[in-house]
């Protein structure tokens, strides 16, 4: 008797292979999904229990004053530069820190400069570590 198998059944073969490597992509695309919503999530709780540690009034604001909150301090042009200026995509590993110089209104009405110095990336500095900005009055 013999052991070959027809053209039909090597075909039949061959689309459950197809069907089984399918099947295999798709579980592995399901567990990459997984690992950055996973990867998402904790670097959401961990930003957001940064912002809560230094704003402790936070939280105790409802999600309306709080979006409030962010639209009124971190969507400002002076938020933005900031942004800028500590992003690595944009920073030169030997360039000079970034002063940025903004005019607000203090109690009295006069206008006051606040200048804020951002610190580049640089190669040597700690990927997770994050100086806070400096503010001179």
């Amino acid at each position: 008797m013999s052991t070959r198998k027809t053209t039909a059944e090597k075909i039949e073969a061959a689309k459950l292979e197809k069907q089984q490597a399918e099947n295999r992509i798709k579980k592995l695309l399901q567990e990459q999904k997984a690992e950055e919503r996973k990867i998402r999530t904790h670097r959401l709780c961990k930003r957001g229990g940064q912002v809560e540690k230094l704003l402790p009034g936070l939280a105790r604001l409802t999600e309306e004053q709080f979006e409030t909150f962010v639209e009124k301090t971190l969507l400002t042009g002076f938020a933005e530069k900031v942004l800028r200026g500590l992003s690595p995509q944009e920073s030169e590993p030997d360039a000079e820190p970034e002063v940025i110089t903004d005019t607000v209104q203090d109690d009295g009405g006069d206008a006051a400069d606040n200048t804020t110095t951002a610190r580049k990336s640089n190669a040597n500095s700690n990927a997770g570590a994050s100086e806070p900005a400096r503010v001179a009055s």
